[in-house]
């Protein structure tokens, strides 16, 4: 087998493919073009939607050239497969802010430079409005259209699910829509494969037979697993949500916490999936008597380095550290941790601790502060705050002239009180 391909086996990334020999076959001969594509629905994507863009990373390395299409024009749609509901309308200035959101975001994982690493491929970023927003809608029907069985499409076991709930016409058109893509992407750019997750299966198929009815080459569909975890939730979900990659909506410190307390059993998992350790290196962390924590710290770390950069995983380290290890707590260590500031004057006056919480991250709103008190999750320091009633003035502020709020045992955060 092709040794990239190879690589993706071996980190546990791939479901399926279209023809896996004819693929790896092709690989061998010449470095080819394949595609990804992500739909532009929010300002940020979260990390269930980077496993595709992980494996772009390996194939990228070994010589292969990937293409991140931006969905534009798909978004407007809303692709049905996965989803139990119709999704939210966007308008195109929603679409277009958020698809340039999205573009840094990615060049975390594939590299888009103009001159990328040694036997590197060059990565491309195409948007798929370019094209689809100028279609005709009578030659779409005619030329594109007629190479579509509805029978062969309802098959595909997202339209199957759907169905029972209700499927509209305009995300019956999106596999339609996302065929052409790939048709559009090959004759004009050579792209030979599209890659995504198990849920995109049957769109890629119709993508691939497609460009063979349209008289061009043979191409190939390539889906990985899609990522649960071990005690079955969705991959990418906290208890503050989605994990966003966008710091404003999900601090790198809270991005941090989330990698270092995942389930001990998905720890070495994550690690060949989610980061660019080598598969030696990860090996080290199954060998018989290493703690699970060190591994936990390091994918933690590696994630985060990724995603935020250097300065800002060695930041939410150390503040970890300070709480969960054993460094000093000092100030320094505290700078990666999620923060406001408030006056002195007005903590002097006293502020209810349902208003406090509530300005954090620990609680969205007072109703959710009073739950989390009322539950006996809600510390300040090491006093554990049970009633809702209660006042937090300075004679809470701790060695540092500063406040640490906990939520539970594994969610904190920092309060910088200013004189």
């Amino acid at each position: 087998m092709n040794s990239a391909l190879q690589t993706l086996f071996d980190r546990g990334f791939i479901k399926a493919c279209t023809n896996l020999e004819g693929l790896s076959d092709l690989m061998d001969k010449e470095s080819i073009r394949m595609y990804v594509g992500v739909d532009a629905t929010g300002k940020s994507l979260h990390i269930g939607h980077m496993v595709p863009f992980f494996a772009l990373h390996h194939l990228q390395k070994a010589g292969h050239q990937p293409i991140a299409l931006v969905g534009g024009g798909t978004t407007m749609i809303g692709d049905p497969s996965g989803k139990s509901e119709m999704r939210k309308m966007l308008s195109k200035e929603e679409i277009l802010s958020n698809s340039e959101s999205m573009k840094s975001q990615l060049q975390t994982v594939v590299d888009f430079s103009e001159n990328p690493g040694e036997g590197k491929g060059r990565a491309m970023m195409l948007n798929n409005a370019d094209w689809l927003t100028e279609l005709n809608y009578i030659d779409f029907l005619r030329e594109i259209g007629r190479h579509f069985s509805v029978n062969r499409m309802l098959s595909f076991e997202a339209y199957k699910q759907r169905l029972e709930r209700g499927l509209s016409f305009i995300e019956f058109n999106y596999q339609l829509l996302q065929s052409y893509d790939f048709y559009i992407l090959n004759k004009e750019h050579d792209c030979r494969l599209q890659v995504g997750g198990d849920d995109q299966w049957g769109n890629i198929v119709s993508g691939v037979e497609l460009i063979r009815k349209m008289g061009g080459p043979e191409c190939f569909g390539l889906t990985f697993n899609l990522i649960t975890r071990a005690d079955g939730h969705k991959m990418g979900k906290s208890e503050k949500g989605a994990v966003f990659l966008d710091p404003e909506l999900y601090s790198p410190y809270d991005f941090y916490q989330y990698w270092r307390n995942v389930n001990d059993e998905d720890t070495i998992r994550f690690l060949k999936l989610f980061t660019f350790l080598s598969l030696e290196e990860i090996a080290t962390y199954e060998k018989e008597g290493v703690n699970i924590n060190d591994a936990k710290e390091r994918l933690a770390y590696e994630q985060t380095k990724i995603i935020h950069g250097e300065e800002e995983a060695d930041k939410a380290r150390s503040a970890a550290l300070a709480f969960f290890g054993s460094k000093a707590d000092t100030v320094e260590n505290r700078e990666g941790m999620p923060s406001i500031t408030i006056a002195m004057s007005e903590l002097e006056a006293g502020i209810g601790v349902l208003e406090l919480f509530a300005r954090t991250d620990l609680a969205s709103t007072n109703s959710e502060a009073r739950r989390l008190v009322q539950g006996g999750g809600a510390w300040i320091g090491e006093q554990k705050v049970d009633d809702p009633r209660a006042l937090i003035d300075s004679s809470f502020l701790d060695e540092h002239d500063e406040l640490i709020l906990r939520s539970g045992k594994k969610r904190y955060f920092r309060v910088i009180v200013e004189r």
